[in-house]
């Protein structure tokens, strides 16, 4: 009830002084949206603490249980702190496709279609309150890192772009699993985008050198969106990288940039489309 009073509130208050726009509508809508969505991380502590900690588990696991480093000159965990944080950013695709699909099963979603708001404001507020979350996350994976000895020996403007290349390739993976979320429409489903993202995490080179790999299978890893993220981070942090000299090794930052911008281009507006399709 709280959401409701507050978009009816906002959208009194602007009708009444005359000023209110389509634009001004949108974006009050779009932050009741995000402040509703923010709202759960308190009412579920437990699912929020649990996505904190499920990276730091992989990545201390893989830097003291598993290991690896073949053909890394250097501290192997300058090479997978990046990687790792790579990963985190597109694994956040599934809790966004499960928070989509609980309200989509839970009929709320309708609701909010039915209410005088802007029909985007759903999609733009999920979107803020996920990036918020993702920002958290990276700051609690870069401290851990930290902890454990990873260390980036570039200058601060590098470390910036750097988290920048992470958050745009989140924000592309977050748009990617909104579509899928509405085409799924149910949690249970969310199970089988998980067995697809895995795969496609783990053929990147987020852990391991593509020079360590069959040269066919190296050369695919190459070209994946993930690794051209990772190859760049690490680039930016000044840390080994060890990814071959190909075309999509060479021009990673350029790559990093034109994957997530595409992914983006493609399912935002499927996303969209869907969303307003929802109720024909």
């Amino acid at each position: 009830m709280t959401t409701v009073q507050s978009m009816k509130a906002t959208r009194g208050t602007e009708t009444a002084g005359g000023t209110g726009s389509k634009l001004g509508w949108a974006a009050a809508d779009s932050w009741t949206m995000t402040r509703r969505e923010l709202a759960h991380w308190a009412r579920q502590p437990v699912q929020v603490v649990v996505g904190l900690v499920f990276p730091v588990m992989m990545l201390l696991m893989f830097s003291y249980l598993i290991g690896g480093g073949r053909g890394i000159e250097g501290n192997f965990k300058d090479y997978l702190v990046p990687g790792m944080l790579t990963m985190t950013m597109a694994f956040g695709l599934e809790s966004t496709m499960l928070s989509v699909t609980q309200d989509l099963g839970k009929g709320i979603i309708d609701r909010f279609r039915s209410m005088p708001m802007a029909s985007g404001a759903v999609l733009v507020g999920r979107s803020i309150a996920d990036m918020l979350q993702s920002v958290v996350g990276l700051i609690v994976m870069i401290a851990v890192g930290y902890a454990i000895g990873w260390r980036w020996h570039g200058d601060f403007s590098s470390f910036l772009g750097a988290v920048g290349l992470l958050l745009l390739l989140r924000f592309a993976m977050l748009w990617v699993g909104i579509h899928l979320a509405m085409v799924a429409g149910k949690p249970e489903m969310v199970q089988a985008v998980q067995i697809l993202v895995w795969p496609v995490s783990f053929l990147s080179n987020a852990i391991a050198t593509p020079g360590s790999m069959p040269s066919w299978l190296g050369a695919i890893v190459e070209w994946n969106p993930m690794s051209a993220t990772a190859t760049a981070v690490r680039g930016l942090f000044d840390n080994p990288g060890a990814a071959g000299d190909s075309w999509a090794a060479t021009h990673a930052e350029l790559l990093a940039v034109v994957w997530p911008v595409a992914l983006v281009a493609v399912f935002f507006p499927l996303a969209v489309g869907r969303f307003r399709g929802l109720s024909r």
